[in-house]
C-alpha cells in the first residue's frame, strides 16, 4: 500500500514549489514568443533598410507598366510590320474562324485546296485588292501589303499549304527627297520668292470647286458597298429592305456614320471600316445617305 500511495503523490510538495511552477507557466511562453518575434524581425525585408524604395528600383518596377502603349513614339520612324498571326487575329479571324460570307475556314484543308492551287501571288492579290465578299485588306486599309501577305501565308500554311514568308522591304528613300548634287541648287532657289503662275491659280480654283462639289453617294455605294449590301452577304442589310433597315435608321445618322466609318461587329456579321475601301469620311457618309434613302 505504501508503494502505491507514493506513486500518486504530487511533485509539488511545498508552497514555494507551487509558486515556482505558476511563474514558469507564464514566463516560459513569453520568452518563446519574444524569441520568435526576434527571429522573424531579423530576416531580410524589402522595405526599410533595403534599396527597394530607391529611384532606380521604383523605375524598374514601373517600367513594364509605363510602356504599355503610353510612351511617345516617333511618327516618322519606320513602321513596325506585324507578324502574320497577329494580323490574322486582328483582322481576318472574324470571317475565317467561322467561315462567314463564304470565307474558307482556317485549318480546313478541303476548302483551301482549290485556292492554294491558284498560287501564292493570286491569293495575295485577292487579299490586298479584295474579291467578292472579301474586302480589300480585310477591311483595314492601314495594313501594309507585306502584313497582308504574312496573314495569307499564316492562314494557308495552317490549312495544308507551304507558302513562303515574304521578305521585309528595304527602307526606301523618301519620295521626292533631293539628291545630294541637287541640294545646293534647291537651297538657293528656296530663298527666292515664287510667284504662282496663272495655270497654278486656275488649278487651285478647280480643286477648290471639286472639294465643294456634292459627293455622289450612289457612285460610292456601287464601288465600295454593293459587294455586301446588294446581296446581304455577311449579315449586311440589303439596300431596299425596309424591314431590315428600319431599326438601323432609328439609331440616327450619327450612329450609322460611325459604324460605317469605324467598322462594327454585329450579331449576324461584321462591317469593316469604310467597307474595306479607301473612301473619305464624306464619301462614306454620302453612301450611307444613299442606302438609307433607298431603304425607307
Amino acid at each position: 500500500m505504501s508503494d502505491a500511495h507514493n506513486e500518486h503523490q504530487s511533485l509539488i510538495k511545498t508552497p514555494k514549489q507551487l509558486v515556482a511552477v505558476v511563474i514558469a507557466a507564464f514566463v516560459v511562453p513569453i520568452i518563446c514568443i519574444v524569441l520568435l518575434v526576434q527571429y522573424v524581425a531579423n530576416t531580410e525585408k524589402a522595405g526599410a533598410g533595403s534599396d527597394s524604395q530607391s529611384p532606380e528600383s521604383i523605375a524598374a518596377r514601373l517600367a513594364p507598366v509605363a510602356d504599355q502603349g503610353f510612351t511617345f513614339k516617333d511618327a516618322s520612324a519606320p513602321k513596325q510590320l506585324q507578324a502574320g498571326d497577329a494580323v490574322y487575329k486582328m483582322v481576318c479571324a472574324a470571317c475565317h474562324d467561322s467561315g462567314a460570307a463564304g470565307a474558307p475556314k482556317t485549318g480546313d484543308a478541303g476548302a483551301w485546296t482549290a485556292r492554294l492551287a491558284q498560287g501564292q501571288a493570286t491569293l495575295v492579290e485577292h487579299a490586298i485588292k479584295g474579291i467578292r465578299a472579301m474586302p480589300a485588306k480585310g477591311g483595314n486599309p492601314d495594313l501594309d501589303d507585306i502584313e497582308v501577305e504574312r496573314a495569307v501565308v499564316f492562314m494557308a500554311n495552317q490549312s495544308g499549304g507551304k507558302l513562303k514568308e515574304p521578305a521585309a522591304k528595304a527602307p526606301a528613300q523618301a519620295e521626292g527627297a533631293p539628291a545630294a548634287s541637287e541640294a545646293g541648287a534647291q537651297t538657293a532657289s528656296a530663298t527666292a520668292p515664287v510667284a504662282s503662275s496663272p495655270t497654278q491659280q486656275q488649278k487651285a480654283v478647280a480643286d477648290a470647286g471639286k472639294s465643294d462639289a456634292k459627293v455622289d453617294g450612289k457612285k460610292v455605294y456601287d464601288t465600295a458597298c454593293a459587294a455586301c449590301h446588294a446581296t446581304g452577304v455577311a449579315g449586311a442589310p440589303k439596300v431596299g429592305d425596309k424591314e431590315n433597315w428600319a431599326p438601323r435608321i432609328k439609331q440616327g445618322n450619327a450612329t450609322l456614320y460611325e459604324h460605317a466609318i469605324k467598322g462594327f461587329q454585329g450579331k449576324a456579321g461584321m462591317m469593316p471600316p469604310k467597307g474595306g475601301s479607301a473612301a473619305s469620311d464624306d464619301e462614306v457618309k454620302a453612301a450611307v445617305d444613299y442606302m438609307v434613302s433607298a431603304s425607307k
